[in-house]
């Protein structure tokens, strides 16, 4: 399993030269353009960490189910992906709804997430079928929904939640009527829990894997991508987009896939 750097930590600090050391360790650079990123983003103690390791072979620490629940990852970490082509980077990034930042200190949470639409290919967003609908509905009949409920049928709701909240935030106004899929690329995948059903997580896990085997082909997952900057430029992309978010600047996002 490929080991990971800490490439922002907690404090929001970026940590150019352990980027350094991992270019040179990786040879990151020389895949030129055949490369793809790929981050993934979710509340605290959803499994994150877990889910790269198993879909990309890297070792990001995980939770310990004994320890009780609590924040693992912490900050941004980075590492290659085993045996994938083209050259794949994984972003693991700390959890939502943290307990240890609280409640008035969530702006690293929407600076990293940020980071992660303007750096990454993919952005996996993580999340419990028990929290689809979650905001307008009670526990109850929410899990009657989800026992009852067909993935088809769960999937149509979400891209309807989706919808609406594209509709509801996208500025400025010349953007108020283009349609979601000018931007994103949103596709809906479930999986059986880990702890319950280990076996059938890690066969699903494994036909995932297979969609970022030539991803960056033509009809591959990000086979649509534009503009694409070598992988040399890397370290100083990523710091200054880091920088221009920091700030508080304006940033241009690209069209990224959602999974």
């Amino acid at each position: 399993m490929e080991q990971g750097i800490q490439l922002i930590d907690g404090n929001g600090k970026f940590n150019v030269d352990g980027l350094k050391d991992f270019m040179t360790a990786t040879e990151f650079a020389q895949s030129g353009l055949s490369y793809t990123i790929v981050a993934i983003i979710g509340s605290q103690s959803s499994g994150k960490s877990t889910l790269m390791n198993q879909t990309f072979h890297t070792n990001f620490e995980e939770m310990d189910a004994y320890k009780g629940r609590g924040q693992t990852t912490k900050g941004i970490w980075i590492a290659k992906c085993s045996d994938i082509d083209p050259f794949t980077i994984a972003m693991d990034f700390e959890g939502t709804d943290s307990n240890q930042r609280g409640e008035d200190d969530r702006a690293f949470e929407k600076q990293s997430t940020l980071f992660a639409l303007a750096i990454a290919d993919v952005v996996l967003i993580n999340m419990w079928y028990k929290d689809i609908g979650l905001e307008n509905a009670a526990s109850r009949p929410l899990l009657k929904t989800v026992f009852q409920t067909p993935l088809e049928h769960l999937k149509a709701d979400l891209l309807k939640d989706i919808e609406k909240i594209w509709t509801a935030v996208a500025e400025p106004e010349t953007l108020c009527s283009a349609p979601l899929g000018e931007f994103f690329n949103v596709e809906i995948t479930a999986l059986p829990h880990y702890e319950f059903q280990e076996e059938k997580f890690k066969e699903q896990v494994a036909q995932l894997r297979q969609r970022f085997v030539h991803s960056i082909y033509p009809g591959g997952l990000v086979g649509d991508r534009q503009e694409v900057e070598p992988a040399s430029g890397f370290p100083l992309r990523a710091e200054e987009i880091w920088k221009i978010i920091k700030d508080n600047r304006d940033l241009d996002l690209p069209a990224v896939k959602v999974y």
